[in-house]
């Protein structure tokens, strides 16, 4: 009698475990939060057409909180497109926990 006292109590414990992963399994996933976007101006220093990237030294990015730097983007060819060390550009970023992507750029 006691084996089957402790099994039901071992499935009563369990059930409520088991019906709130079943019922939401999205919130068991790590999502990234949103992006956060901003605009900024600097000098191109450096473009890596191959690795997808651009290194710009910029000014404030008040819309995602940085201060002025020098920094490596990832950026697809279409933006990469134009650019040439050495020349002033105004772009505009998005950022999240893992990256920073120039999403345009525009020679000034």
């Amino acid at each position: 009698m006691k084996t089957v006292t402790m099994t039901i109590a071992a499935i009563l414990l369990a059930a409520p475990v088991a019906e709130a992963q079943a019922g939401t399994p999205m919130a068991a996933m790590a999502m990234e939060p949103a992006a956060k976007t901003g605009s900024g101006i600097g000098i191109i220093k450096a473009i890596d057409a191959r690795a997808g990237t651009v290194t710009i030294a910029h000014g404030l990015i008040p819309g995602v909180g940085w201060p002025a730097m020098t920094m490596t983007f990832k950026a697809t060819p279409p933006v990469l497109k134009g650019l040439t060390p050495g020349k002033k550009v105004a772009f505009d970023v998005a950022v999240t926990a893992t990256a920073a992507v120039v999403t345009k750029a525009k020679p000034m």
